[in-house]
């Protein structure tokens, strides 16, 4: 199909994992991938096999963010699709403490299910560094605004565009021992709703998708612990790449002509309400 037929789309994060499987599937669908991420070689590894560009920059740096908005202005004249994918997980910064943090919750677990006093606790806010918050917020929710805000001085002009910003489960549900994570993709979703009702005269259309527990890099640090996920996941399984790269499809393209302001939730069944 070529539901993306001469489209410019600009995909952050997107050296690996989902934003990479995103950009192939819009470069299936006949759209022109610009590939972003922090990581030069693997963008542009990327961005080699998906016939596309590869743009190296930190979208928590304002000033990193506007030139290379500025550089897909000057090489392409015009954005159709922006996908916000950038981020990170926090657990890959300190394994240690995420497998201390593993090993707390299925002790706490086993004290809830043989119906004793709950003796573990989590205390990851009591823990959490200044610098790991503020890297969180940074990459998650600044770094979606500022993308957002050089990508509208494109798409405005042209009186046409999509966003697609990447929240979380996470960003409605919370979840113990996640509080940046949590509250910078619950930020994501205020975020994208606000930006629709201020673009929709411009044709604009915002949207976000909440991916549930998907089956990529970012999971590694939890090991066994993902088994235990995929239990409590009513499909009995993690998704994989392509349930979200579908889902952007869908968002970014004409299908999705009377869609803004909302959030797509491929999660298995995890939660069932956005």
């Amino acid at each position: 199909m070529a539901r993306l037929e001469g489209k410019i789309a600009l995909v952050t994060g997107a050296a690996r994992g989902l934003g990479a499987q995103i950009g192939r599937r819009f470069a299936d669908e006949g759209a022109r991938v610009i590939v972003n991420d922090i990581d030069r070689v693997g963008a542009e590894k990327t961005a080699s096999d998906l016939g596309g560009d590869a743009i190296q920059a930190d979208v928590a740096d304002s000033g990193a963010v506007c030139g290379m908005f500025e550089q897909v202005a000057s090489e392409h004249g015009r954005l159709d699709i922006l996908v916000n994918n950038a981020g990170i997980s926090g657990a890959e910064d300190d394994p240690e403490r995420t497998q201390e943090f593993i090993a707390k919750m299925v002790q706490q677990m086993g004290e809830l299910t043989s119906g004793g006093p709950i003796q573990t606790h989590v205390d990851s806010t009591v823990e959490i560094e200044d610098d790991a918050w503020h890297r969180m917020i940074g990459i998650h929710l600044d770094g979606t605004f500022f993308c957002c805000r050089e990508a509208l001085k494109i798409m405005n002009p042209q009186m046409s565009g999509a966003i697609i910003n990447m929240g979380s489960i996470m960003g409605t549900t919370g979840g113990a021992g996640s509080l940046a994570y949590c509250a910078a993709k619950g930020g994501i979703l205020g975020l994208t709703r606000s930006l629709a009702r201020e673009t929709v005269t411009r044709n604009i259309r915002v949207n976000a998708i909440a991916p549930g527990w998907i089956d990529t890099d970012l999971l590694n640090p939890l090991g066994e612990w993902k088994q235990v996920v995929a239990m409590q996941t009513p499909m009995r399984r993690l998704g994989d790449a392509d349930d979200i790269a579908w889902a952007a499809v869908y968002l970014a393209s004409d299908e999705a002509k009377f869609v803004t302001g909302q959030v797509l939730s491929p999660n298995g069944g995890w939660h069932m309400s956005q």
